[in-house]
């Protein structure tokens, strides 16, 4: 067995427990659990900022795609092979059978065109959204990745388009400043505005 084929071996073994010791694991209340890069991360849920503003975005996107056949939704697993990411707000077909994971455990990355992350407070926080998901999410080939961040000089909207599932990058990022419109260029919430309304005047 060459090197390089047993250290595939090895990463998928990995894999397969990782995703077997998330399945069976019971999560502290007021954490969720996801598989990004190796590891199972365990990451608080957010205070009030970060719940209103989710709030706030997901009425609107739920008023701005209704009869669209896609909805808005929190907090869910999205899965893409064995990883799995749970992002603050995504965008999904109302009619859900069809991306359905064959285990139960969520949503396929590949039939969610839309994922929002809103950075909580600290530097571990922001390596998770600004890094180590945008590799992820750009890996699952999820078509637009959006990253509302308090504490990006002032307050900031960035915009992620184009993934590149190999490199795990996006070749587009448009990175908009509080009090401006940040607007999602495709997809079913092609045209929908991330604004004051949602993300308040830039801070601090």
């Amino acid at each position: 067995m060459s090197v390089l084929v047993a250290e595939r071996t090895v990463a998928v073994n990995l894999d397969q427990l990782l995703w077997q010791a998330w399945k069976s694991m019971d999560v502290p209340e007021g954490f969720r659990a996801e598989i990004i890069e190796g590891m199972i991360t365990l990451s608080p849920t957010g205070g009030n900022r970060h719940f209103t503003v989710n709030r706030r975005l997901g009425r609107a996107l739920y008023d701005y795609l209704s009869g669209s056949g896609y909805g808005p939704a929190q907090d869910g697993n999205i899965v893409a092979g064995l990883k799995v990411f749970i992002p603050d707000v995504f965008v999904a077909p109302d009619d859900t059978d069809e991306i359905e994971h064959p285990e139960g455990v969520g949503l396929l990355a590949s039939g969610v065109p839309l994922v929002v992350e809103t950075v909580s407070p600290g530097a571990e926080a922001r390596k998770r959204d600004h890094v180590l998901k945008r590799r992820a999410y750009a890996a699952a080939g999820i078509p637009v990745y959006v990253i509302i961040d308090d504490h990006d000089d002032g307050g900031a909207v960035t915009v992620l388009t184009e993934p590149d599932p190999k490199r795990r990058e996006y070749a587009s990022s448009t990175r908009v400043p509080y009090g401006k419109e940040a607007v999602i260029p495709e997809g079913p919430a092609k045209g929908f505005v991330i604004g004051p309304e949602i993300t308040g005047e830039r801070r601090g």
